[in-house]
């Protein structure tokens, strides 16, 4: 049986073909931010005068519709940073969740944070796209991809200086996908297939995952307590879109969560 995650990974790759032929990868390159140095996601995450979240913008979802459709990217790319964001985390596809490469253009044009491109990488072609669009990290998501793809696209997203945040749901998942051009693994509590959310996965999941890799945490997450056990469990980055989106000014959602955090005493040293 299909899932929406088959249904996705089908469509990008129609998309990928159409823009192959109308924005060849020779027109990216001539983008001002194609030639530009990067920030390193994985090195903001590991701040210890940040607390690691990395807040998405995110305007809907094939699993909850239309979360917070009225945005401005300018403002609210800079309110979540001004809030104690570590990073952005940039929705770009359009199909299913709303966004688009120009999101993330903005979001680099007023912001020198670490930003990741989020969504369905599939083909070299989409990292040459994040990099000509501002790009600091791209997201590989194992379930959609075999391990040897995987791989190479994550060995290219390097050679573009882009670091790779790579998605996990199990431990097979890690075993099998791990490889020596990945700089972060992402736990996502959300079973793409499903789209049921378990927020316990990260803290089981946490003992597979290799030490030397920054550990992220996604999904599920919407409050200081359970920031405060997955960092206690050895995350140092939480990817935290939907509890933000869903509030009329997601920027001051994100602020109350990092000062709940920051006032734990968590960050101290």
């Amino acid at each position: 049986m299909s899932t929406i995650l088959d249904e996705i990974i089908a469509s990008k790759y129609v998309e990928v073909s159409t823009k192959k032929e109308l924005y060849p990868e020779k027109l990216l390159e001539r983008s001002l931010f194609f030639s530009a140095p990067t920030v390193s996601l994985s090195r903001y995450l590991t701040r210890d005068d940040k607390v690691g979240i990395i807040a998405e913008i995110k305007r809907r979802s094939p699993s909850k519709g239309v979360i917070n459709q009225h945005i401005s990217v300018e403002a609210l790319s800079v309110g979540y940073m001004q809030a104690g964001a570590s990073a952005l985390s940039v929705l770009t596809d359009e199909k299913y969740f709303g966004g688009s490469l120009e999101d993330l253009k903005k979001a680099r044009s007023f912001n020198y944070c670490p930003i990741l491109r989020k969504d369905f990488i599939i083909d070299e072609y989409q990292i040459v796209e994040a990099r000509s669009a501002g790009a600091d990290a791209i997201l590989l998501i194992a379930a959609a991809l075999s391990a040897e793809r995987s791989a190479e696209l994550a060995k290219f997203a390097r050679s573009l200086d882009l670091e790779v945040l790579l998605e996990v749901h199990s431990a097979v998942e890690v075993a099998s996908h791990c490889n020596d051009y990945v700089a972060m693994i992402g736990v996502n509590n959300r079973n793409l297939h499903t789209f049921e959310v378990n927020t316990s996965l990260a803290e089981e999941l946490i003992r597979e995952l290799p030490s030397s890799i920054c550990a992220v945490a996604e999904s599920g997450i919407s409050d200081a307590e359970t920031l405060l056990r997955l960092k206690k469990a050895g995350y140092r980055g939480f990817l935290i879109g939907e509890a933000f989106m869903r509030h009329a000014r997601p920027e001051l959602a994100c602020q109350r969560l990092v000062r709940e955090v920051e006032d734990s005493g968590a960050n101290r040293v």
